[in-house]
């Protein structure tokens, strides 16, 4: 994979980090705004980057690069990834996919009419541990309940508080904490059992509208699943699943998933399991994005597409439910 990156935030320092012990990968270019070529120019530096663009158009006609990582602010991640795909250049979008349903099956849509890879950067769904969790789930026997908490008090809060809206808390640049952090509990939930029959969501939203905390409620033929998701408020980060012949715990926030624990009614002991490979959380992701690409693997990709489809459906529903508008829905 020739791998061109669209941004200069902090999620791609994560990832120019997590890339490093992918050998399958090479990052060929790095588009930044033209306020932010000094920061490009430093990171094209500092991680051997060759090209460094300031005009997109330019990135996707002249750039060395088969696949583009769009790593903007989230109601740019549909602008950015259509254009990239009508370029003719596979894609790899960071969560949440887009601002609303519709731009995800236009995406989804453009992806295969031309024959070309697209992919949610959702780190959970590619590491050892999350399948690890699908091939213990039948020992479980019937699923009763699934509890999901990832919560986390978020660094820009504060400045909320007083007043100051920052991308991750503004309405107009598709922020929020169900679309910011609870997003990972859906990918983990319909990742392992589908979309939900129905579902409603309960949200403590700040001053300008925003949902700052909140709770879906997701109901299955079976069982009830509860995903809670927080950014003004700290929470030990877990995912608990029950069955009629045993629990699975995730012990760690869903988007780390760093070690999951099984205990089966009738044996003493709990087995425990650590079985991701990186040290970064992110780089399975890309490890599995560029063997799909390598093999032609395009079951692989719409595997994953349905599954972001499923989310993105889910997330719109739980935040119209919660009358929380985005510009993106004008």
């Amino acid at each position: 994979m020739k791998l061109g990156i669209v941004g200069s935030g902090g999620i791609v320092k994560d990832v120019l980090i997590a890339l490093k012990p992918i050998n399958t990968i090479e990052i060929q270019a790095i588009w930044v705004r033209p306020h932010s070529e000094a920061k490009g120019q430093t990171l094209a530096q500092e991680n051997n980057i060759p090209q460094v663009y300031t005009d997109y158009e330019a990135f996707l006609g002249q750039a060395d690069i088969d696949t583009a990582y769009i790593a903007l602010v989230n109601s740019a991640h549909y602008e950015y990834a259509k254009k990239a795909l009508l370029a003719g250049h596979n894609v790899i979008v960071e969560k949440p996919f887009g601002s609303n349903l519709r731009e995800v099956q236009e995406l989804v849509h453009l992806a295969k009419e031309k024959n070309l890879f697209l992919w949610e950067a959702v780190s959970l769904l590619h590491m050892p541990n999350f399948h690890k969790l699908q091939e213990l789930l039948p020992k479980l026997g019937q699923i009763r309940m699934v509890q999901a908490n990832y919560s986390q008090y978020s660094s820009r809060y504060d400045k909320y508080l007083e007043g100051t809206v920052l991308p991750a808390f503004d309405p107009q640049l598709s922020g929020g904490a169900l679309y910011d952090i609870n997003i990972y509990n859906l990918n983990l939930i319909i990742g392992l059992f589908g979309a939900p029959n129905n579902l409603i969501y309960q949200a403590r939203k700040g001053f300008n509208g925003i949902d700052t905390s909140g709770v879906v409620l997701m109901s299955y033929p079976e069982f009830q699943a509860l995903a809670i998701g927080a950014k003004d408020s700290d929470s030990p980060s877990t995912c608990l699943i029950q069955g009629e012949k045993g629990w699975l715990k995730v012990e760690t926030a869903p988007n780390q998933l760093e070690k999951i624990a099984c205990q089966i009614r009738g044996e003493d002991n709990i087995q425990e399991y650590a079985l991701n490979q990186y040290p970064h959380r992110l780089s399975h992701e890309f490890a599995a994005f560029a063997a799909m690409l390598a093999n032609k693997d395009f079951a692989g990709r719409d595997l994953y597409l349905n599954i972001s489809l499923q989310v993105a459906e889910a997330a719109e529903k739980s935040r119209k439910q919660a009358d929380i508008s985005f510009l993106a829905d004008q």
